[in-house]
């Protein structure tokens, strides 16, 4: 195997806690920094800020299925989608935050 993997940069995996507002309560989510920054990106591409962008995916999911057992495991599903996604073309890594797309069509459709 090649060191694609290997020679990830240990900043992106560094866990990080935000708090967030998701229908006027106040919750804290501790995400992977490369999480944090493929939410980001999302955000932006969605044109609203990350907090609205997770309130917005929260609803919805309840919405269709009336729970969400664990969100920070769905956020990071989300993000694999949104990789996955043909029409994505996600910012380059850094360690730094970026901003940047959508997974909401993926979790929507």
């Amino acid at each position: 195997m090649c060191n694609i993997y290997s020679e990830t940069d240990p900043a992106l995996y560094e866990t990080v806690t935000r708090s967030v507002r998701i229908n006027g309560v106040v919750t804290s989510l501790r995400l992977e920094q490369r999480f944090w920054q493929i939410l980001d990106e999302i955000a932006l591409k969605e044109k609203c800020t990350t907090p609205q962008f997770l309130g917005m995916l929260h609803n919805e999911v309840l919405a269709q299925r009336g729970t969400i057992p664990n969100f920070a495991s769905l956020l990071r599903v989300v993000c694999t989608i949104y990789l996955q996604q043909p029409d994505t073309s996600p910012l380059p890594v850094t360690t730094g935050t970026n901003i940047a797309n959508s997974a909401h069509r993926a979790i929507a459709g």
